[in-house]
This record gives C-alpha cells, structure tokens and sequence, in this order.
C-alpha cells in the first residue's frame, strides 16, 4: 500500500456512499443514545401507576446516568485496543437488550436493573460514535459531522419528553423502549455492512491485554462517588453517615485505582491523559461545561413556568431555542479557529458565556418570555464556538490508538460535572428558598404549589432568587473554564496530520 495511501482517511476508501451510510448510523446511534436519557422522564405517571416503586423511581435516571458514565473509559480504552467497530456493535447490542428487557419489566426494581443494562450499552454509544466521527474525516471537515451529531443530540434531548409523553398516553409506556428495537436494527445492519476499519498494525506482537482490575474499579469507584453526588440531599442529608460512607469509600477506591493503574501494563485511565497540558486543560474546561449546562436544561423550565407563568410546552420552547444556535455556530466555528486557533476560539466561546450567563439574574421581574429565549439562543452560539475546538483540537493531537481514551476522558469529565452540577445547584437553590421562606420546602415542592396556585407572589419572587443565584453559579463555572483554558491550556494545540488515519 502506497504512502498516500495509508494518509487517506478510512471514509475515503470507503467511497462516498459507504462513508454516508456509516454516518447515518452513527446518527442513530447518538440519537438512541440522547433520547433515552430524557424520553422516560414524561412517563413516570404511567410507569409508577403500573409497576409501583415511586420511592425509588428517581434511579429510573440515575441508574442510567451512572452506568453510561463509569463505561465511558473503559470503551475508550477497549476502542483503542480492538478497533471501534467490535465495541460499537457489542454496546449497541447491550444496548438493544436492556431495552427489550425494560419493556419487558414486571415490577420496578427490574426496571431500575435493566435500565443500567441499557447504560452499560450506552455508555458505548456516545463515547465510540465521537470517536469513530473523529476516524471518518480529516481535521478540514470534523467540524461537519460533529455539528451534525450535535443537531441529533440537541434535537432528540428536546423531543424525548414529548415523544415519551405521546407514547405513555396513547400507547403504552413500555413503547418507549420498544421504539429503540427497528432504530437501532438499522443502525446495527449500516455499521455491519458499511464501516470497514483498515487494518492497524500493533506495537508489539504480544496479545492485547485488558485491565480488568482497573475497569472493575473504574466501575465502583465512579458507582460509589456518582450514586453519593446523585442521592446526597436527597434520599440523606449531605453530612449524614450514608453520604460520608459513600464519599469515605470513594476516596479509597480513588487511591487503589492510582495504584492499579500505575502497575498496569494496559492502564484503562492512562496517565497520559493527565500529564499532557492538552488533554487535561480540555478535560477540565468541558468538565466546567457539564457544571454550567445544569443550570439552563434543569432550572430553566422550571422559571419559565413558575416564574413566567409559561404552559409547559412554551416553556420548553424557551430551553430548546439554544438547539438551534448551538450547532449553527459549531459548524461555523471551523472558520474561526483556522484563523486564531482552538484555544483562543473556545476562550471567545466561553466568554461570551459567561457574560450571557451573569445576565440572566439581572432580567427584569417577572420579564418577558422573550428575554431568557434572546439569552439562550445567544448561549447556545456561545457553547457550540466553545465545545467543538476543543473536542476536535484534542482528537487531532493524538494517534489513532490514542484516540479513544482520549476522547472517552473528555465525555467523561463533562458527564461528571454535570452530575456535580446537578447536586450543588440543587443545594444552592433550595438553600436560597429556605432563607427567603423560613426554611419551608425545596423547590420541587414550592414549584408545585405555585402550580397549584396555593402559593403566592412572595414564592415566586422566591424561586426566581433561586433561579437567578444557580445563573449566578453557572456563570462562575464558565468563567472557572476560560481561566483553564487561559493558565493550562498551551497556545497552540500540538496537532498531528490525519493522525492515524
């Protein structure tokens, strides 16, 4: 094979028809994977009122949220060692299976079970479908397919309530899960028939080895440290003996995974990722991504609702206005840091941000509803400048072999703030409702009876509070990621030609 040869992209050789069939699948993939995180949201009604459990039925989301998120690194690593097509296909297969059992549920608790099946698959779907996105094209034309699987994201996350609420009402909620079988067989057959990885030659002639010590403790170390962010305020108080045995445990498992990978010939968690300013200025500013983007996906309707008096549809126009400029301007963003750069592109991205973020507590009481609809179309333009530099500048600096980890690291990091984000503005908020309402209630509660219309103005301007002191947090988070990408982010990402490809 000539050297030219070997310098051209997978897709390339694949031909023209072959590379849009790989990517249609890789877009139902992402799209699968973006509507079950939301889609079961609008129908717990129907789903407590069948099987029970309503105690427990909060880790409908968390138990999937936790298995996609301690999965990530380990199919990152495994996509680096044995190609992303055998990952991609067992997830999407595991992935299958979990829905197929969660229609099948009889109660509850095997609801709950199968749903981290689910996760366990999923955590394949996002995590190799990036990295596979970064296989396919040259650095020139990356920006495309990630705006597109962008545009899938952003428009399955916002069409998932809706869609499960029709299923739920005029069909039967276990659709919700049924719906993924035919999608994901056509996604199955177009990766079967389709993807061709060319042959990579290894390093070194002895066998792939896998670190299972390291991905076993990845699992409960990430279990143990996500279920304490996810159920702490919660289901116990933050100081009570549950959460400090969990954080207690967390630590231990930390400083045992340090050891296992430091010993490990094949680390799951290399340490590379850590020591190279790139990766880990990347791993840091996407992570502070994940903190902020609780604010508007988790906070925002409810403040259009209880604040503005929106229906819950026109609410959710509010938070969806932002899936139309994020993409927009992250398939724009290529024209821009081809001029100035990565780094300086997500430092314009991210401080637009954050501006756009610490406006938002200065809106006028009550306000208008096309106030917070200017500001999130304008934050969404701001993200997509910010995200995408920094995932296609990180997958450009590494070999092919490298790619996965290190995209993998980079999900992961932003899957985890998210998680923090959720547990520390939920305590801020209801923080704020306790001092401004004598300690009466949290905000799930007030929210209810404003709705119920049992509460007055003074609850309203309360949640309004609460609302804008989370903006107020999540502004603070964008400006912790420019001052990341300021003092360890090098100024010039060092980039590798079609690397490994």
């Amino acid at each position: 094979m000539t050297a030219a040869k070997e310098d051209e992209p997978a897709a390339a050789r694949a031909g023209a028809r072959g590379r849009r069939a790989v990517v249609a699948s890789l877009m139902l993939c992402m799209g699968l994977a973006a509507l079950d995180s939301t889609i079961v949201s609008t129908a717990v009604p129907q789903i407590v009122g069948d099987l029970g459990g309503f105690s427990v039925f909060s880790w409908l989301f968390s138990g999937y949220l936790l298995a996609v998120t301690v999965t990530l690194p380990v199919y990152g690593k495994l996509s680096d060692t044995f190609g992303r097509k055998p990952v991609l296909i067992a997830g999407s297969i595991l992935f299958l299976l979990g829905s197929l059992l969660c229609a099948l549920a009889w109660n509850m608790a095997a609801l709950i079970a199968f749903r981290i099946v689910q996760g366990l698959g999923g955590g394949a779907l996002q995590g190799t479908v990036q990295t596979l996105a970064a296989d396919l094209y040259p650095l020139e034309q990356r920006p495309k397919i990630q705006a597109k699987l962008s545009t899938v994201w952003a428009t399955s996350a916002v069409a998932g309530p809706a869609l499960g609420g029709v299923l739920a009402t005029y069909a039967d909620w276990r659709w919700i899960f049924l719906i993924n079988l035919p999608l994901g067989a056509v996604a199955l057959w177009l990766l079967i028939r389709h993807l061709h990885e060319p042959q990579r030659e290894r390093r070194t002639t002895e066998r792939p080895r896998i670190d299972w010590a390291g991905a076993l403790t990845v699992f409960a170390c990430g279990g143990v440290l996500l279920t304490a962010l996810v159920q702490g305020g919660v289901a116990w108080p933050w100081l009570s003996p549950p959460s400090m045995a969990l954080f207690g445990t967390g630590l231990a498992l930390i400083a045992g995974l340090v050891l296992i990978e430091r010993r490990a010939a094949e680390p799951i968690i290399p340490g590379w990722v850590w020591r190279r300013r790139t990766i880990a200025a990347v791993n840091l500013a996407l992570g502070a991504l994940g903190l902020l983007m609780v604010a508007p996906t988790v906070f925002l309707p409810t403040y259009a609702q209880s604040v503005l008096g929106l229906a819950p549809i026109t609410a959710g126009f509010v938070l969806s206005v932002w899936t139309l400029s994020w993409p927009v301007s992250a398939a724009l963003s290529q024209h821009v840091y081809r001029r100035i750069g990565f780094r300086h592109t997500a430092m314009l991205g991210i401080g637009a941000a954050t501006l756009i973020l610490f406006a938002f507590p200065f809106l006028p009481y009550p306000g208008e509803a096309w106030q917070p609809t200017l500001l999130m179309f304008l934050l969404g333009g701001a993200l997509g400048l910010f995200q995408l530099p920094l995932l296609v500048g990180v997958q450009s600096s590494v070999e092919w072999n490298e790619r996965g980890t290190a995209t993998a690291s980079v999900l992961f990091c932003r899957q985890t703030g998210q998680t923090i984000g959720a547990a520390l503005f939920g305590a801020v908020a209801n923080g704020v409702l306790a001092s401004r309402l004598g300690g009466a209630g949290d905000l799930d509660s007030v929210t209810k009876a404003l709705d119920s219309g049992a509460s007055g103005e003074h609850v309203r301007r309360a949640v309004a509070e609460a609302v804008h002191s989370v903006y107020f947090g999540a502004a603070c988070a964008a400006g912790l990621a420019f001052l990341v990408l300021l003092f360890v982010a090098p100024r010039r990402f060092p980039l590798l030609k079609n690397p490994g490809d």
